[in-house]
């Protein structure tokens, strides 16, 4: 029969830290108010001792939960990872806890029960990925009470506030920089998921008429395998077609069936990317993509979400900026 050990209180970490109870409580709310050996003094007692603390008393007493919490639609995909990453590093160096929650990609009434769900739990902020959400959704973000930031996306009017780019203007630009290369014939493949279909409407609509031979969608997340189904529907070329995809992982997959069919990247194909992720680095020849700063929207937003949480009225858009990376899947018709 196993004895049930006492509770570990705040005061016993106090006492073994060799600190006052409040500065124990500091630490845990807000560390940036206490000396850097004293706050790490505090964290060697607390995992010494085990001590777990009344979160739920200390957000009753504060109205404060120190909880955020983040939507994404996968995990699956890499190309969120960075935001999370300097996302969650940012607020848990200001004392607050970072919750997941995975939306996907399905119909909108699983963001709305997800959402629902975590602001019935009372964060103290919001993160979302994207700013297409239903009318409840949206409904539900303006009566929350608590700060919320949408990523990856950039629009006018956001629920609170914005830190993304225009999706629409990634694939006008790569349509240009095909055009200038000299490449008269194109093909695109996209997830249908709002972003992708924002970067794959822009490229097709930047081209001249008549010459896009495949506009193909694929279910999102767009995965290597749907590059290479996709790509099994572009007719070898007679000559030179740029292809753009939704992101990486589909462009690789595109490489790959091209190389399997003989196609030669980028003698008769280009290809350009998105995402700037490791498989199309790792890919032979490396593939050109739309890079984005992902760690930056993730630390910027988490600059928004603090900031407005200590009163503070900052921008309600910001924009990131992307660059298009020109690598060995692409090349200039024009040179010699």
């Amino acid at each position: 029969m196993s004895i049930r050990r006492p509770q570990v209180k705040l005061s016993d970490v106090a006492a073994a830290a060799g600190v006052a109870p409040m500065t124990v409580s500091r630490v845990l709310n807000s560390p940036e108010r206490v000396a850097p050996d004293t706050a790490e003094r505090v964290r060697a007692a607390i995992a010494s001792l085990g001590y777990v603390p009344n979160l739920l008393a200390g957000g009753l007493s504060s109205s404060r939960s120190r909880i955020v919490a983040a939507i994404v639609p996968t995990v699956a995909s890499p190309i969120f990872a960075a935001s999370l990453a300097s996302f969650t590093d940012a607020l848990g160096a200001a004392g607050y806890h970072v919750v997941l929650g995975l939306s996907g990609y399905g119909p909108a009434e699983s963001e709305e029960a997800l959402v629902a769900a975590i602001l019935g739990r009372r964060p103290d902020g919001l993160l979302l990925t994207g700013t297409e959400h239903s009318p409840i959704t949206r409904r539900h973000l303006a009566l929350a009470g608590v700060p919320v930031v949408e990523i990856w996306d950039l629009i006018d009017n956001p629920a609170d506030m914005v830190v993304g780019f225009d999706h629409r203007a990634v694939g006008q630009a790569v349509a240009a920089m095909f055009l200038r290369q000299g490449y008269r014939r194109f093909a695109a493949i996209g997830a249908d998921d709002p972003r992708a279909v924002a970067r794959r409407r822009g490229f097709t609509d930047a081209l001249p008429t008549g010459s896009l031979l495949l506009d193909h969608v694929l279910s999102a997340p767009a995965s290597m395998q749907g590059g290479r189904d996709a790509m099994a529907r572009l007719l070898p070329p007679g000559e030179p077609i740029a292809l753009f995809c939704s992101s990486d992982a589909a462009a690789a997959g595109a490489m790959i069936e091209a190389a399997s069919r003989g196609v030669a990247v980028p003698g008769d194909l280009a290809v350009c990317g998105f995402g700037d992720l490791e498989v199309g680095r790792a890919m032979n020849p490396p593939i050109s993509t739309v890079s984005v700063d992902g760690a930056e929207i993730g630390r910027t937003a988490a600059r928004c979400l603090l900031g407005r949480l200590a009163g503070q009225e900052g921008p309600r858009r910001i924009a990131i900026p992307f660059r298009i990376e020109e690598r060995g899947s692409t090349r200039n018709l024009r040179d010699p």
